[in-house]
């Protein structure tokens, strides 16, 4: 076994969904080396071993991989977003697939492998959504993102995954807050105002929606209105989500609108839909569309089935598909999310819909009692995915189709098998790149009763 700091030569032949590649020592032992790509041959720096496995840095590439490209994001090596952006598009695409691919096969024990992956339509700015935590040093305020695995904010305004204008909508904001000496939240302390700036906008609509996580309430809130309209966006609401808990979690249940609507409106699939800062929905539009119409296909559906939409959010899968049921049932846990979806089914003239604010698990349980029997589900989990009570309840409500659609593959793969194991084979599956440059992958499975 190597030591620390004992150089060694490696071929890179494989990399991980975090981003580090995978190579071995002469002698067999694995290390895991940062901003390498798979056929890359480097001589690397041994960093920490442990019993069968270590972490190392490059120090020098001998031959590079033909998938290797030139990096072009100043923080790539520090920020914890994307972790590919020194790789071809195309060399992305085939690890995402082969990851998912692998982890049902090692995880779920499944005989099932993926149809192919779809490529998102636009590989850069195409996020919808950001969330900017706040530092303040010297020059006033700064946001950015967390390096990984930390609270360490990493300056960055102008982000390759964002569009270009929301670095105009944190200068407005950074003009406002160090004019009027806002403070920006530490978690060390836990004193400050500012903890987030949190941005949405509709692909569509072009509207923007501006959320700011403070602590407390911001003062000269005309002032930061008028900061923001000067940008000459299309700004149709400004929130304000008190947040003065310790933890993680960025939104708050308490939010006051300063200006505008509390919601923006964007279209999806046909269908407008009213998006407040907590309700989901998709941070790739474009690419959600073709998700959604291979979960569509994958669910088979003729115009009699009742289907199920389990994790609704603003019932953008479900309503996107309630045109071709009899009946729509949608779930979630989150109370504005629920609102958002019977306003947006009735401005769609969507009459066949039904929402239930309730958790997933509860809520499809209690549909089960009620003996409504769903010929399909379509079931969209958080990345911790699906409970053992959903798993139960599906069970219970014994439909003949499950669409599953996950941003997680290893939690997808555990789910799959546990869903096999009650009687849902699973028969076709899809990798949908959602998510370019960065290690995350969208995965949609068709399960068939046996």
């Amino acid at each position: 076994m190597p030591n620390k700091n004992d150089i060694v030569t490696v071929e890179i032949t494989d990399i991980t969904p975090e981003g580090p590649g995978v190579g071995k020592t002469d002698e067999g032992y694995v290390l895991f080396v940062p901003q390498t790509a798979p056929g890359d041959i480097i001589k690397a720096k041994i960093l920490k071993t442990l019993s069968s496995y270590g972490y190392a840095k490059v120090e020098e590439i001998l031959t590079p991989s033909e998938a290797r490209i030139e990096m072009d994001c100043p923080v790539f090596s520090k920020c914890g977003g994307c972790v590919f952006r020194h790789i071809s598009y195309e060399k992305e695409l085939e690890i995402k697939k082969n990851l998912v691919d692998a982890q049902f096969a090692r995880i779920g024990g499944l005989d099932v492998r993926c149809e192919g992956i779809t490529p998102s339509p636009e590989r850069d700015r195409y996020r919808n959504k950001a969330q900017f935590p706040v530092g303040r040093d010297e020059k006033g305020l700064y946001f950015g993102f967390f390096a990984s695995h930390s609270h360490r904010i990493i300056k960055c305004e102008n982000c390759a995954l964002h569009p270009a204008f929301y670095t105009d909508i944190l200068a407005a904001i950074k003009k406002w807050g160090d004019r009027y000496n806002i403070s920006a939240y530490d978690d060390a302390t836990r004193k400050g105002l500012l903890r987030h700036i949190y941005i949405r906008d509709g692909r569509s609509s072009t509207e923007i929606i501006v959320c700011l996580v403070a602590t407390g309430n911001t003062p000269k809130t005309k002032e930061l209105i008028a900061s923001l309209l000067a940008t000459k966006l299309n700004i149709v609401g400004v929130v304000l989500c008190i947040n003065d808990k310790e933890g993680n979690s960025i939104l708050s249940d308490k939010f006051r609108t300063l200006y505008g609507k509390d919601h923006m409106t964007d279209t999806l699939c046909g269908l407008e839909f009213d998006i407040s800062p907590r309700s989901f929905y998709q941070v790739n539009h474009d690419g959600a569309e073709k998700l959604y119409s291979i979960a569509a296909e994958y669910a088979g559906l003729t115009g009699s089935e009742t289907l199920i939409d389990l994790y609704c959010g603003t019932g953008t899968i479900g309503l996107s598909m309630a045109n071709r049921v009899k009946k729509l049932i949608g779930i979630e846990i989150i109370p504005d999310a629920v609102k958002n979806a019977a306003a947006n089914a009735a401005r769609a003239g969507v009459e066949n819909a039904e929402f239930i604010c309730a958790d997933a698990g509860k809520a499809a349980l209690d549909l089960a009692e009620r003996g409504i029997a769903p010929e399909v589900i379509v079931v969209d989990p958080p990345r911790k995915g699906l409970s053992d009570d959903v798993i139960k309840a599906i069970s219970d409500m014994s439909p003949e189709r499950v669409v599953m659609i996950s941003c997680n593959s290893a939690t997808a793969a555990r789910d799959a098998k546990k869903l096999s194991e009650v009687g849902f084979v699973p028969t076709k599956m899809q990798a949908v790149d959602m998510f370019p440059r960065t290690g995350h992958v969208e995965t949609v499975v068709c399960f068939t009763k046996k």
